[in-house]
C-alpha cells in the first residue's frame, strides 16, 4: 500500500501541476493579430503573432522568402516543412500577400524641388586639317 509520504508527494505534484496549468494555457494561446500579416514584408516577430507560427517556422518563412523571392499566394507556405494543409487553414485568416515593400525614395526639399538635369550637351566636333565640304563646293561652276 501507499504510505503517507507517497500520498503527500502525489498531492504536492498535483497541486504544482494545477497551479501551473493556467500559465501553460496562457502561453499556448496567442492573441491573434488584429489585422492580417503580409508574409512578404513581415519580420520574424510579426509572423510569430500568428497562431501556429513560432520562432522556427517564422525563420523558415523568412529564409524561403529570401531564397525564392516574394510569395505569390498564402498557399506558397505549403512548400515550407512543418506547414501542412490543416495548419495553413488555421493560419490563413491571419495572413495576406501583398507586394514586397520597395525602398522609399527620399522626398527631401532639395530633391523634390530640383528638376531633373538634362544630359550634358555634346561638345562640337573638332575639325581636322581638311575642312568639311559645303553645299557650294559640291556644285560645279
Amino acid at each position: 500500500m501507499f504510505t503517507r509520504r507517497h500520498s503527500a508527494t502525489r498531492v504536492f505534484f498535483a497541486i504544482l501541476i494545477l497551479s501551473l496549468a493556467p500559465f501553460s494555457v496562457a502561453l499556448a494561446k496567442k492573441k491573434p493579430p488584429a489585422h492580417p500579416i503580409n508574409i512578404n514584408t513581415a519580420g520574424s516577430s510579426d509572423l510569430q503573432h500568428v497562431p501556429g507560427i513560432g520562432p522556427s517556422t517564422a525563420q523558415k518563412i523568412l529564409d524561403t522568402r529570401k531564397s525564392y523571392g516574394a510569395f505569390k499566394s498564402v498557399d506558397d507556405l505549403l512548400s515550407i516543412k512543418g506547414i501542412g494543409p490543416k495548419k495553413l487553414e488555421k493560419m490563413r485568416k491571419y495572413l495576406t500577400v501583398g507586394k514586397p515593400s520597395s525602398k522609399k525614395q527620399s522626398n527631401s526639399p532639395q530633391t523634390a524641388a530640383a528638376p531633373a538635369k538634362p544630359p550634358p550637351a555634346k561638345p562640337p566636333a573638332k575639325q581636322t586639317g581638311t575642312p568639311a565640304p559645303t553645299a557650294s563646293d559640291d556644285e560645279e561652276p
